[in-house]
């Protein structure tokens, strides 16, 4: 009796497993009908221009003419002695490392705020924080070029009011005037930043905080202590994002706000230096092999911060 049985089990488990795989495989081509389109997109707009770049940084191309002339590396060698590239990476890691700083210490004490310090509305300032967000960079370059106006802009009006006589400095014509970039791009962009630290503090047991106030921890401590560790991953994610954005996407409020690049390049970045020698001088090919240094500088900072910011995940129970 006990082998009938085996052998009728046989066909019935032959059965429910066809039936399981046919159900894995409706199941995995479900999941591949949402997955392709967005692979599609990907590669047709970012992989496929991303090696297009690549190789025309190969040639002498103008952007108009059919032939394309093979230099091989000639590109980056005029690269390497053009003054103006060198100006354009140390103006790109300016912003890089003032926007680092400003966006972690201002999220940070924001997110805080409206977290551990119990503020009445915090959703509401959550939202208040978000707005400039949603602006374009159009609308933030040029709402700031009214407030550096050394004539008519806020900011100098209201230095006035401290001085014996009006205040008239160009803050966007002067060679230090890359700094003057910090403020508008820290402030249409930390709201992200603060929703996503805020989203990780919440996200902390608040029996950790009790257990804390009952050891007596001020709340410096407990910030040291229990806030910064347990949201770290938040803190990686935000520092890397902001690197990508800065080096990939610096140039449009460059150009919104001082136009080619200011005074004698001093606003000037690699993707506004690309853009210039694209679509205003004509050296198609000499662009790209800038947008490949773009591409490498991203890639080796974003690998070094993985690797400094690394820390063992903690867990909690």
């Amino acid at each position: 009796m006990k082998e009938r049985k085996t052998a009728a089990a046989g066909p019935i488990d032959r059965k429910m497993s066809g039936r399981t795989g046919t159900a894995k495989m409706k199941r995995n081509m479900f999941i591949l009908s949402f997955i392709l389109p967005t692979l599609l997109l990907y590669l047709v707009f970012t992989v496929y221009p991303m090696f297009k770049g690549i190789y025309l940084s190969l040639f002498d191309w103008s952007g108009g003419s059919e032939t394309y002339n093979f230099i091989g590396l000639g590109n980056f060698n005029d690269m390497f002695h053009d003054n103006v590239i060198l100006k354009t990476i140390r103006n790109d890691y300016i912003l890089v490392i003032g926007k680092v700083i400003g966006f972690m210490v201002l999220s940070m004490f924001f997110a805080v705020a409206l977290t551990r310090l119990n503020i009445r509305g915090s959703g509401f300032y959550r939202i208040i924080f978000f707005l400039p967000n949603v602006l374009s960079v159009v609308v933030v370059g040029v709402l700031w070029r009214y407030v550096y106006n050394p004539n008519l802009g806020f900011l100098n009006s209201f230095i006035s009011l401290f001085t014996d006589k009006k205040f008239d400095f160009a803050w966007l014509g002067d060679k230090w005037s890359i700094f003057a970039l910090l403020p508008p791009s820290i402030w249409a962009g930390i709201g992200f930043t603060i929703i996503l630290l805020v989203a990780g503090i919440l996200s902390i047991p608040s029996s950790l905080f009790e257990s804390a106030d009952i050891d007596g921890a001020s709340q410096w401590e407990q910030f040291w202590l229990i806030t910064l560790p347990l949201s770290w991953e938040q803190i990686k994610t935000s520092v890397v994002w902001i690197v990508m954005t800065t080096l990939n996407g610096s140039f449009v409020i460059v150009t919104i706000m001082t136009f080619e690049g200011g005074v004698d390049n001093a606003t000037q970045v690699m993707g506004s230096y690309l853009y210039l020698n694209a679509f205003k001088f004509g050296k198609f090919s000499y662009a790209s092999a800038i947008g490949v240094l773009i591409l490498v500088l991203s890639l080796i900072t974003t690998a070094t911060l993985q690797r400094l910011m690394k820390r063992e995940t903690i867990e909690l129970t």
